[in-house]
């Protein structure tokens, strides 16, 4: 329709000027009008609908001009504005359209069929007709249509989703999410939920209400643009009173345009939520947006947000006559066989270490306690100390383990071979890569205060805080406990509150800026959430900020630029240096700089490295860790046992560990230094952003010589008292510094990983 009336307007003021050329100044008059006549009824159509929705019907300025110019006989003069507010009402519509397209495209991405198995054949059916448990398949090219379960490997752009244009390589038996699109050979999958209950129909509705939502900046806007448009008629009515000219008033209200309110406030809002969604975070609407931009208090969960939400191997104890690759072997392999969620992480462990796990026999499992079975002709024993040791005392080294991994919160899972306690598979819930660096970036943003609201008991949780370098820590809190906390913290600035759980939906409600971790969080706290991370990363949080400022700067300079400009035409018109046909021109310029500078919001985003590393890269560094951290678990448990060996043999042991390192650690380490470090430097920039690492590496090498040295000296009898001190402080040193410098480097890894938005 906007097209249309450009293309009226554009030939209807050509062809009166045509007939005007050739003296017909009557025909050129008609046709003139006959281009502004569907014009004028547009402008009132929408005059009407926006007076109806107690809105500003800025378009009466418009009116007002070309209805001043017919009066006085202008027809030329009112065929230019109107060419100049067609051409502006469809920079307009092209500027929401650019703006929504992101968020658009969400809903145009939703599946509408899906392919089930009936027994006998596939058939098409209609999306609303999936239950729960049906065998479905997903060919290529098509969207998934529920969440549910693979039942195969698969090829997934889950980029509609997460914002990261990459194809994630999924196994069969994992959870995939309705809205990601098969890029490989077709699969088959097992619906989880039904059409309404899938993650991607809540995107959708979430999406449809922030699309109906006006940010409270716009509805200021409105506000100001009455008073605008008032200011405007009276310039006009004393330009026309103070000189007597008509024309002059008519020049007023031809320069007078309040689109740099009416249009750059909402257009900057929803190019910020369109360009947030691009990244993965879904903001329900404009007023969340703006108050994300002036926030400056955040409190977070704990588990799910500051941390993965799912345990990971942390180590592996095992007693003296047993090596730690071994426990996890056949703890890998009895846990194959068992269905508790700690099962999956000791078999994916075992598996990512390269071990062989075994078929178990004779599986006999306990629900909530543990498992047995046989391997390898081995009695093996998983699960709870009581289920395992029974009446059994505890060895003096797994107290000691015990006892060292108790503040961290780590779950222990014990082990026994024929009925001795063999080993301990220690398990924690560890904190995402990403968090470290994303705190440190939201502080430099003017989140000054980061507050923790946890559940869980105290030590554990100040033991993550000082991890992070979070000074308020909140532990034991019940869900009325955090809501409290919300309400006071308010009273002094503007609060994110951040979580996953259904505990948290409370706190998120009640801040002002509620954020959800991952659109498969609990389903109150979605709907709680005034923001949602689509993708399960803490760091687009920073990402939302930074886009969420950056709109609020664009808008507001777009306003006071505009504004300004638009008022000194308006003088310049009122003194009689502007006349009615240079004011149209000048209103159009005014106009399409506002929107144009507003639109600037859509390339908003934070500073990306566009020479990240390719994310087979990553995991392959990162993998190797993996395998590296079987080697840390021998030095500790080396380093716990040493005293209690015979001393003939700890020569023998100390030898075997420095030959581990000779062979595979150091080897690993000067690789790093010399090829993986000046690749990695040139993509960060800088004279040398590694050096930190480096000398990380020159202090490994040194602990390492010390060791060798200590050993090679040793007497055959083996160490005294006084060396086995030593050899215990250089083992343990050596083993704490190696995993500090691995979660460093696993943490840079993520961050060069992560696709340029």
């Amino acid at each position: 329709m906007n097209l249309l009336l450009l293309v009226i307007s554009a030939l209807t003021l050509l062809g009166g000027w045509a007939a005007s050329q050739f003296g017909d100044a009557n025909l050129a008059r008609w046709i003139w009008i006959g281009g502004i006549a569907p014009n004028v009824l547009a402008l009132l159509v929408d005059c009407t609908r926006s007076l109806l929705r107690r809105q500003a019907g800025v378009d009466l300025l418009a009116l007002l001009s070309i209805g001043f110019a017919l009066w006085f006989g202008e027809s030329l003069i009112a065929s230019v504005i109107t060419l100049m507010l067609a051409s502006g009402r469809m920079l307009e519509s092209y500027a929401q359209a650019r703006a929504q397209r992101e968020i658009t495209a969400l809903l145009a991405h939703a599946p509408k069929r899906a392919h089930r198995f009936d027994g006998q054949q596939w058939q098409d059916i209609d999306l609303a007709d999936v239950r729960v448990g049906d065998q479905l398949m997903v060919r290529h090219g098509e969207i998934v249509p529920v969440d549910g379960t693979l039942s195969q490997p698969a090829d997934l752009d889950e980029s509609t989703l997460t914002g990261e244009a990459a194809i994630r390589k999924r196994a069969a038996g994992e959870a995939v999410s309705s809205g990601v699109l098969n890029s490989g050979a077709a699969v088959e999958m097992i619906a989880g939920a039904t059409a309404e209950h899938s993650t991607f129909a809540g995107i959708v509705r979430m999406v449809e209400a922030a699309q109906k939502e006006r940010s409270p900046g716009a509805r200021l806007a409105d506000r100001y643009a009455v008073a605008f448009m008032a200011v405007a008629v009276l310039l006009a009515a004393a330009g026309w009173i103070w000189t007597g000219d008509p024309l002059r008033s008519l020049a007023v209200l031809v320069v007078a345009t309040p689109c740099p309110l009416i249009l750059a406030v909402p257009t900057a809002i929803v190019s910020g939520m369109s360009r947030c969604a691009k990244r993965g975070v879904l903001v329900k609407g404009g007023g969340a947006l703006e108050r994300l931009a002036v926030a400056n208090t955040l409190f977070f969960d704990k588990t799910g947000t500051l941390t993965s939400g799912r345990a990971h191997l942390a180590a592996v104890d095992c007693a003296p006559s047993f090596q730690s690759d071994e426990i996890l072997r056949l703890a890998g392999s009895v846990a194959c066989a068992s269905t508790h969620v700690i099962s999956d992480a000791i078999a994916v462990a075992a598996r990512e270490r390269g071990l062989q796990l075994a078929p178990p026999a004779n599986v006999r499992e306990v629900p909530g306690s543990g498992v047995q079975a046989m391997v390898g002709g081995l009695d093996i024993k998983l699960g709870a100390m009581q289920y395992v040791l029974g009446t059994g005392d505890l060895p003096s080294w797994a107290g000691a383990s015990l006892k060292r991994m108790r503040p961290e919160g780590a779950s222990t899972v014990f082990l026994s071979i024929d009925g001795r306690l063999a080993g301990l598979l220690q398990f924690l819930d560890g904190i995402r890569l990403e968090a470290p660096r994303a705190l440190r970036m939201l502080r430099e943003l003017g989140i000054q205060r980061q507050a923790m609201l946890t559940g869980d008991q105290i030590d554990m949780a100040q033991s993550v805080g000082e991890i992070l370098g979070i000074t308020e820590v909140f532990a034991e809190q019940s869900p009325a406990d955090k809501l409290d906390k919300i309400k006071r913290a308010r009273a002094s600035g503007t609060v994110i509150m951040i979580g996953d759980g259904t505990n948290d939906a409370p706190a998120l409600a009640a801040a002002d800026v509620g954020v959800a971790m991952g659109a498969r969080g609990a389903a109150s706290t979605v709907q709680a959430a005034d923001v949602v991370l689509l993708v399960d990363r803490f760091d687009r949080l920073v990402d939302a900020v930074t886009i969420a400022r950056g709109t609020r700067r664009i808008a507001w300079q777009s306003v006071m630029v505009g504004m300004s400009l638009s008022f000194l035409g308006m003088l310049v018109a009122l003194a009689g240096y502007l006349p009615p046909f240079s004011g149209a021109v000048l209103q159009e310029v005014i106009d399409v700089a506002v929107i144009l500078n507003a639109l600037r919001a859509l390339r908003l985003s934070p500073a990306k490295s566009t020479n990240s590393l390719p994310a087979t890269e990553v995991a392959r560094l990162q993998h190797e860790h993996v395998e590296l951290g079987q080697y840390l678990d021998q030095i500790r448990t080396l380093a716990a046992t040493l005293p209690q060996l015979d001393p003939g043999k700890m020569k023998s042991e100390l030898a075997a560990v420095v030959q581990l390192l000779a062979e595979n650690i150091l080897p690993h380490e000067r690789d790093d230094d010399w090829n993986l470090y000046p690749g990695i430097a040139r993509r960060l920039g800088g004279e040398d952003p590694l050096a930190a690492l480096s000398a990380v590496h020159r202090e490994i090498f040194r602990t390492a010589r010390q060791l060798d040295l200590i050993v090679r000296e040793m007497l055959p009898s083996g160490p005294d008292s006084s060396e086995i001190r030593e050899v215990q402080r250089l083992l343990y040193g050596l083993e704490a510094i190696l995993r500090l410098h691995y979660a460093q480097e696993n943490e840079l890894f993520h961050v060069l990983g992560e696709a340029p938005g």
